[in-house]
């Protein structure tokens, strides 16, 4: 009894010590402030502030684990230590040819005070643009294999904010944002996709509004080894609580020390052009580990895909059902004629780019299985090497490099991965062999393995160990139905682009994108990454397709506005997505896809508000060149922009595609105007935006 009350007493001694809050610790830059505190119960917390104002009130930390005594209930402080990082780097594409990356850096070590005494880690880094932070697990002897049964991080809001919004699906993005306040978040009436977390949760990034002038922005950096992050919004308190992706057995993660967590991060300021402007997501992560990155290209393209969307042509070769993938004579098949990819109709396109100066034609559809593809759960639907009888490998590869035209090469997983990852290697040879060096990759479905999650570990480590391996064999890569990026395209530079969001392919088979779609995703989907979005569209009435299947079928745009979008919505592969008859008809105002830059020096966000409007300008990599792009919502703007970006001294021509006036994006979508007017440092323009419309400016030295 007497060796009972002692150890009693030994534990509630250290169990008092441990409990009682640990003096503030502190990191800040400029107007951002960050403190981390022991609460009364002696579990950590984190606040934020924004010149004093509160942006984070104290918050949990903490991570649960399935084997034992987690790191979610008392923890001591056991060190801390503080450095300052200021240092510049140079991206191998990008919105800016230098980023600076300026912020001061807190680490608290943390334990167990009882048995087993496990340690764990937080990194703080404060920027003058928010916050990162991430849990690291030191290699220890109590803590080797571990599972993540849990992650108890909050983000606890100090009002009712404004907030734009998706669903917490599982596994897919595409969806229209909702703009409401926190309190009224619910995705009950809206249709799933796929696989609904619960009715308050929402995907990241989280892009948030502040009554009293604040705009923060709620996401993660870096996400290797873990599932993506949602949150758990609290209607009554306002409090967002992390909510990882579950594993086909429930768990979170499977992990192994040494390691740490993707990085939490706090985007915030007090206007919304410098939000967009951040750069702390790509910040936090990791520099190149390609050596030689100059065969990565930056690019544009055309290709064989929205014919398919607006019912013109087929990804299929015939109408056959329930084909096995082997044993099947492909040759024996009655093709339907409709089939897109055949070799005449890619020539067709690779003649189109040739002659426009464009770099590269994707074929969609090209390879056997697309007759049985689709919402069967089927584990073997496509080899990524036998094409259809009706598209020449040799032949294309030969026309292609006569034109000085490169091929996209198209691998659809219907998700199959476990496929997929059997056949990766033989598909890049493949690649290689046929002169491909870039590849779009799609993930339309349910997942194989059965039960995983598109945003789940098991998934997120296929998609980065994929983007590795085609650096490898010097193969950019734009991946589709994946998860959202996290700025791991400063690690992977080959990793050109990420669909993860709703696109303008939308606009062919559903409801549509509403207007505002395209000064949202700025503010969201596009913090962590590039978008493959595919803007361009010239014929927006679609029923000129085919007016039986796209009846009052159309894109929510202007054409003027499908120009601005080149700038507005950045990516360093941008495609010209409509079909080359349709640029035809219109070759003036293609000639701004065919001017605009995809790579740039410079990037000035001149106006925006989410939901409203955006309008940016960006300066061409290596040139004098600035290239400006202004969207709205459903509502007739006008924008009054001022030039001084420009080089001072110097006169320049601003060629100005915009909306005709009596445009609008429903009833009049294709009136334009296309003027010219010598402007110089000390101009403004002021662009008339009509109703869900744009402009979009070249600016060009003139010549002395």
């Amino acid at each position: 009894m007497k060796n009972f009350l002692s150890t009693a007493a030994l534990l509630l001694a250290a169990y008092s010590a441990a409990a009682q809050p640990t003096g503030p610790l502190t990191a800040r830059l400029d107007k951002v402030s960050l403190t981390f505190a022991l609460n009364s119960s002696g579990q950590p917390t984190y606040s934020v502030s924004y010149n004093q104002k509160p942006v984070i009130q104290p918050s949990r930390l903490g991570i649960s684990l399935a084997e034992g005594p987690g790191f979610d209930a008392v923890l001591e402080v056991a060190g801390s230590e503080t450095k300052d990082v200021d240092e510049t780097w140079q991206p191998v594409w990008g919105e800016v040819k230098n980023i600076r990356n300026h912020y001061q850096q807190l680490t608290v070590h943390l334990r167990q005070p009882q048995a087993p005494g496990r340690q764990l880690d937080v990194v703080f880094r404060v920027f003058a643009d928010g916050v990162g932070f991430r849990y690291e697990f030191p290699q220890q002897d109590k803590l080797q294999y571990f599972t993540v049964s849990d992650e108890q991080t909050q983000f606890n809001l100090p009002a009712d904010h404004k907030a734009f919004w998706i669903p917490g699906d599982y596994d897919s993005n595409e969806y229209s944002y909702t703009t409401s306040r926190l309190s009224q978040v619910n995705t009950t009436p809206i249709a799933v996709i796929q696989h609904r977390a619960a009715p308050t949760t929402v995907q990241t990034p989280l892009m948030l509004k502040t009554d009293d002038g604040l705009y923060v922005n709620i996401h993660e950096a870096a996400l290797v080894n873990y599932p993506a992050m949602f949150v758990n919004v609290d209607p009554k308190t306002f409090a967002l609580k992390a909510q990882l992706v579950p594993s086909a057995t429930g768990a979170k993660a499977y992990l192994q020390t040494p390691e740490h967590t993707p990085w939490r991060t706090v985007v915030v300021a007090d206007n919304a052009p410098a939000i967009l402007a951040s750069k702390l997501i790509l910040n936090l992560n990791e520099p190149s580990k390609i050596a030689d990155t100059g065969w990565i290209k930056p690019q544009k393209f055309v290709g064989v895909w929205w014919e398919m969307h607006v019912n013109k042509a087929s990804w299929n070769y015939s109408d056959a059902s329930n084909i096995k993938l082997a044993g099947t004579d492909w040759s024996t098949l009655k093709p339907n004629g409709r089939h897109g990819a055949n070799t005449a109709n890619v020539k067709r396109y690779i003649d189109f780019a040739a002659r426009h100066g464009l770099q590269s034609v994707l074929v969609e559809g090209w390879n056997v299985g697309w007759e049985d593809w689709y919402g069967n759960w089927k584990e073997e639907v496509f080899d990524f090497v036998t094409p259809y009888p009706d598209f020449d490998v040799q032949e294309l590869q030969r026309y292609a490099a006569a034109k000085s035209v490169k091929l996209i090469m198209h691998h659809e997983t219907s998700g199959s991965v476990t496929n997929y990852e059997r056949r990766q290697d033989e598909a890049l040879r493949f690649m290689k062999q046929h002169g491909y060096d870039a590849v779009k990759t799609g993930y339309v479905g349910r997942i194989i393995p059965r039960g995983e999650h598109h945003d789940g570990q098991w998934m997120v480590n296929h998609f980065n160990r994929t983007a590795e391996n085609m650096a490898r064999q010097q193969i950019m890569v734009d991946m589709h139905e994946s998860v959202r990026p996290t700025g791991l395209h400063r690690t992977y530079p080959n990793w050109l682009a990420n669909e993860a969001a709703r696109g303008n392919e939308f606009n062919a088979w559903s409801s549509g994108n509403l207007p505002e779609h395209e000064t949202i995703l700025p503010f969201t989907r596009l913090m962590g990454g590039p978008m493959d979005y595919t803007p361009g569209i010239f014929q927006i009435k679609l029923e000129s397709w085919n007016p039986a299947q796209n009846k009052g079928r159309q894109v929510h745009t202007t054409l003027a506005k499908q120009l601005a979008l080149y700038v507005t919505m950045y990516s360093p592969l941008q495609m010209a997505a409509d079909l080359p008859e349709a640029y035809e008809q219109h070759l003036d105002a293609f000639q701004f896809i065919k001017d605009v830059a995809v790579d740039w020096d410079d990037t000035r966000i001149l106006a925006a508000e989410p939901g409203e409007y955006v309008s940016i300008a960006r300066q061409a990599k290596g040139t004098d060149e600035w290239y400006l792009g202004a969207i709205t919502d459903e509502q007739a703007r006008s924008q009054t922009l001022k030039l001084d970006f420009l080089k001072p001294g110097q006169r320049y021509t601003a060629t100005i595609y915009a909306d005709a006036p009596g445009a609008h994006w429903e009833k009049n979508p294709m009136a334009y105007q296309i003027r010219q007017v010598k402007v110089d440092s000390k101009s403004v323009l002021k662009l008339q935006l009509a109703p869900g419309g744009g402009a979009a400016v070249s600016i060009k030295p003139v010549k002395k």
